[in-house]
């Protein structure tokens, strides 16, 4: 006895909802959060989805005396680091046109990268994170922390880690 299955196509009219519509592609400027980059980028394309590529911009930190000093100090870090962000974001754009993927470039200043990118999702809708790990292991993992880890544990939606 055979049986035959009959698959009904959906009506021309019914368009099926991609999985994933805005990826948050975070950036720190190395290679790894490049090649993640580039992930995501592909990603984009195939469910044919825009991407916000974020950069977060560690505070100025110091200790509080010679006020005058370290204001200026402070003001040459932040224009230093605004530049920096500012090339990494112009190079996040430019991979985005060269894939044919809509991109927005944001940078943020935060004590804590994971929250930037956290508060990031929330602010634009994000439903997809592609990130990079340095994949330290020990005392750097211990001492520096791990943003990456951060997100996966407090993220409500889907993380890709690349390596």
């Amino acid at each position: 006895m055979s049986t035959e299955t009959a698959v009904s196509p959906e009506p021309a009219h019914v368009q099926r909802k991609a999985l994933f519509q805005h990826l948050l592609l975070p950036l720190d400027g190395s290679d790894l959060s490049l090649r993640a980059f580039g992930m995501g980028l592909e990603l984009a394309g195939t469910f044919g989805a825009k991407v916000l590529a974020l950069h977060v911009v560690p505070p100025f930190n110091s200790i509080a005396y010679m006020a005058e000093v370290l204001a200026a100090a402070e003001l040459s870090y932040s224009q230093q680091a605004v530049q920096s962000a500012s090339r990494y974001l112009d190079k996040a754009k430019a991979l985005a046109k060269a894939a044919g993927v809509p991109c927005q470039c944001h940078y943020a200043f935060g004590e804590r990268p994971h929250q930037a990118i956290l508060e990031a999702v929330n602010e634009h809708r994000c439903d997809l994170i592609v990130m990079a790990t340095h994949g330290w292991h020990g005392l750097n993992r211990l001492m520096l922390g791990s943003e990456t880890q951060k997100v996966l544990l407090q993220s409500k939606i889907p993380v890709l880690v690349c390596r």
